[in-house]
């Protein structure tokens, strides 16, 4: 079992930047890779970048690629999302997740077991 707790969300104007934290409760946290995702109002959501269990491989939708990190400490069971040169269009509410090591895809949505509550990520123009 492992719980998500998203923070750091907020409102930035385009061009800023904002890191959001996952900490996780649970023993096997070091043993899932991890996944942020975002959703807009009357969007579907979708794949943001996504971390491999040990941090060595690291995954980002084409959307944020260059301008988002994701990084993980597993002695601290956190995972981060960097988001810089932020753009109105990033504009959702994100999660992140947590996928069993046995599954391959990492921007399945159905492949992630655990979920957090999300946290609110707002960008002015």
């Amino acid at each position: 079992q492992v719980q998500l707790v998203e923070s750091g969300g907020g409102l930035v104007q385009a061009g800023g930047s904002l890191r959001l934290s996952c900490a996780a409760s649970g023993r096997t946290f070091s043993s899932y890779h991890m996944g942020w995702f975002r959703q807009a109002p009357g969007k579907e959501r979708e794949f943001v970048a996504a971390i491999s269990w040990s941090g060595g491989n690291t995954y980002y939708a084409d959307s944020v690629k260059g301008r988002f990190t994701i990084s993980r400490d597993n002695a601290k069971n956190t995972v981060w999302l960097q988001m810089n040169s932020l753009k109105p269009e990033d504009t959702a509410v994100y999660y992140c997740a947590a996928r069993p090591p046995y599954y391959s895809d990492y921007q399945a949505l159905s492949e992630y077991e655990y979920w957090g509550q999300g946290t609110q990520v707002t960008v002015s123009s």
